[in-house]
């Protein structure tokens, strides 16, 4: 009898760096190599080859990119690299010129036919390489990134996002909300919205009317809202820009359709700096927007993320952007201390604010804004709130409420949940808060499930 060689599908390992946007890239990278029947594994050793889909957003993260590529080069030696640091190929030839294959942000078919060139994969049965319909996801398997568009038509003076990812194209509505479909019917009960500006949506294809469901959604901001209303799971909104047509979506919210949560990176609160910065530069209509959708949405939380120490900024300009924060009232807040980019237009900009100042104005920011987060938390003290569960350790079940989004805000320790289950909501009575976290227990009557 002929003895029949089986060979073995290629092993890729993956490192994934940056942003969740970057997060959904690798996602349907993996996805990708698994319908082509590849192995992925998360270790150096065995791997046939490395991917790493990198970051360059800003000098740390391309430093941290190109470390994590000379990493897999010592521990593996075949490095396939993609991602925002991979539109400059030439930065990182010159440090690692090893490297078997450089593309840039979202060329998942250049990555694959990477990969193929230099770990064909052997002819495989779909029947026995299975990939799960919603695809190969880097998360927990109740909550989702649903990535709504690629690129940016603005032209922040910090920012070389565009230059990256090029200008903004909106994924057609039917295509997003058959994702978002599979991922709920997979188990998802959270979708976190994201793109590089998600309140632009359909505006580069003037916004056409598209069937879903056997009726008709202008493809935009608040048609996408409304369908994802429908899904029944949470709905969650990053990297919102304040245009006045966000309005529309704030009765969505009032109405539970979508989470009462705002991911709006407002940057700065003078306006000379956000001129310079080319972010709009109506702080007073700003102040009036956050009033007026909180008078809609009395629960509305607010995430938001500011740069300090930007060229010529002064010292009565920084005092400006806290008593910005004092107005806002913000709830949750990110900030950094500004870094030139190499390619940004703000480099050229006279004044730079020395790095010391930089880092003392950004302990001030973040000291002044921690009572304002803690303050904001213990309104919730002696409320019940909806929390889904993330994971327990021991008798403690760690959760998020509607305000809170995962890995970047707070979470809700629930004593006594020992039983909750990852992935499951529940009604938890909040009984104390700090600067960033709230505690409670289970309600006594707590839903099995969302």
């Amino acid at each position: 009898m002929k003895e029949v060689l089986i060979q073995s599908a290629p092993k890729i390992g993956f490192v994934s760096l940056g942003c969740p946007k970057a997060l959904v890239d690798s996602e349907r990278i993996l996805t990708q190599l698994r319908v082509e029947g590849y192995d992925i594994i998360n270790t150096y050793e065995g791997a046939d080859l490395v991917v790493v889909n990198t970051c360059g957003f800003i000098d740390s993260a391309k430093a941290e990119s190109l470390e994590a590529i000379g990493e897999a080069l010592s521990e593996n030696g075949r490095v396939v690299v993609t991602g925002c640091l991979g539109a400059n190929a030439e930065e990182i030839r010159s440090v690692h010129p090893q490297v078997l294959s450089i593309t840039g942000p979202h060329q998942y078919e250049s990555v694959v036919a990477a990969v193929r060139e230099h770990a064909p994969a052997p002819a495989h049965d779909p029947r026995m390489d299975l990939v799960p319909p919603q695809g190969i996801r880097l998360t927990p398997r109740h909550y989702a990134y649903l990535k709504i568009s690629e690129g940016c038509n603005h032209h922040c003076s910090f920012c070389i996002i565009p230059s990256m990812r090029g200008r903004l194209q909106s994924r057609p509505l039917p295509d997003v909300m058959r994702e978002a479909e599979r991922l709920v019917t997979a188990g998802v009960k959270e979708l976190l919205v994201i793109s590089q500006d998600t309140s632009a949506y359909g505006s580069d294809l003037r916004y056409p009317g598209a069937q879903w469901r056997g009726q008709e959604w202008p493809t935009n901001f608040h048609g996408l809202c409304a369908a994802l209303g429908e899904l029944g799971v949470w709905v969650r909104l990053h990297y919102v820009y304040p245009y006045p047509h966000v309005d529309e979506v704030l009765p969505l919210m009032a109405e539970g359709k979508v989470l009462p949560y705002l991911d709006i990176p407002f940057q700065h609160g003078s306006p000379r700096i956000l001129k310079l910065m080319r972010r709009p530069a109506a702080t007073e209509d700003t102040l009036a927007r956050i009033r007026r959708w909180r008078e809609i949405c009395p629960d509305l939380t607010f995430r938001s993320t500011f740069i300090v120490g930007f060229p010529g900024e002064t010292e009565a300009e920084f005092e400006a952007l806290l008593e910005f924060l004092d107005e806002a009232q913000l709830d949750r807040v990110g900030c950094f201390p500004y870094s030139p980019v190499e390619g940004a237009a703000a480099n050229a900009l006279p004044d730079p604010v020395p790095e010391e100042v930089r880092q003392e104005r950004w302990e001030r920011f973040m000291e002044h804004q921690q009572g304002i987060s803690a303050a904001r938390l213990a309104r919730h003290v002696g409320r019940t709130l909806d929390v889904l569960i993330d994971r327990v350790e021991g008798n403690v079940a760690i959760g998020r409420s509607a305000a809170d989004a995962p890995d970047i805000d707070g979470v809700v320790r629930v004593s006594g949940g020992a039983k909750l289950r990852p992935g499951t909501l529940h009604r938890v009575k909040i009984e104390a808060s700090d600067d960033y976290d709230l505690a409670g227990r289970p309600a006594r009557k707590s839903g099995a499930g969302a």
